[in-house]
C-alpha cells in the first residue's frame, strides 16, 4: 500500500497542476492546514530535479501569504475564528501566558518555528493576536520559510539519484521518519506552551 501512495504521490509531482497544488498546500498550511508542504515538495523535486528553485520559491512566497493570513486572523478574528483553531490544536488555555513571552522573543520564535515541524500556523495566529510588529513577522517568515525550502529543494537536488533510490529502497523507513517528526512537531509544541 506504502508503494502505491508513493508512486502516486510521485506521478502527481509531475501533474502539470502540481506547482498550483504546491502553493495551495503551502499557503494554508501556514494558517490552518495541519499536513506541511514537504508532503508535496520533496516527491516534486525528486521528479523534477531541474525546477527544484522554482518549487523551492513557490513553497517560500505562498507560505508566507499564508502565514499574513494566520498573522491577520490572530489580529483581526481572534475571537471568532483563531480560537477555535487554537482549541482544536489544543493551545488555547495556554494561550495568554505564551503572548506575554512571545511579545519579548517574537521574532526569533517566528524564525525558528519556521524551519522546525513546530505547527508555523500557531506561530502566525500567535503573531497577529500578540501584535507582533508586521514588518519583522515578514521578515522573519521569508527567512525562515526560504531557509527551510530551499534547503529540501537542495539537499534532493544535489543528492539527486541516489536519494530518490534511497527514499524507493527504504520507503517504510523514510516514511515512519516523517510521521515521527510531523506528530513529533505537535507533542514538542504542546509541551512548550
Amino acid at each position: 500500500m506504502l508503494r502505491r501512495l508513493y508512486d502516486w504521490t510521485m506521478s502527481l509531482a509531475a501533474h502539470r497542476q502540481a506547482t498550483r497544488a504546491l502553493a495551495g498546500v503551502s499557503f494554508a498550511e501556514s494558517s490552518f492546514f495541519p499536513i506541511p508542504p514537504d508532503v508535496l515538495l520533496i516527491p516534486m523535486v525528486i521528479a523534477e530535479r531541474r525546477r527544484a528553485w522554482q518549487f523551492a520559491t513557490v513553497c517560500t512566497v505562498a507560505s508566507v501569504l499564508g502565514g499574513l493570513l494566520g498573522w491577520v486572523i490572530g489580529a483581526f478574528l481572534f475571537e471568532t475564528v483563531a480560537q477555535p483553531i487554537l482549541q482544536v490544536y489544543g493551545y488555547a488555555d495556554k494561550f495568554t501566558e505564551f503572548a506575554a513571552r512571545y511579545n519579548q522573543w517574537g521574532a526569533w520564535i517566528v524564525f525558528m518555528a519556521g524551519l522546525t515541524p513546530f505547527p508555523y500556523k500557531v506561530i502566525t495566529i500567535a503573531s497577529g493576536a500578540t501584535g507582533l510588529s508586521l514588518p519583522i513577522f515578514i521578515v522573519a517568515s521569508i527567512l525562515s520559510r526560504g531557509l527551510r525550502f530551499f534547503a529540501v529543494a537542495g539537499l534532493l537536488y544535489w543528492l539527486g539519484p541516489p536519494i530518490r533510490d534511497f527514499i524507493e529502497r527504504r520507503l517504510g523507513l523514510v516514511f515512519t521518519a516523517f510521521v515521527v517528526l510531523l506528530l513529533g512537531g505537535f507533542v514538542v509544541a504542546r509541551y512548550m506552551f
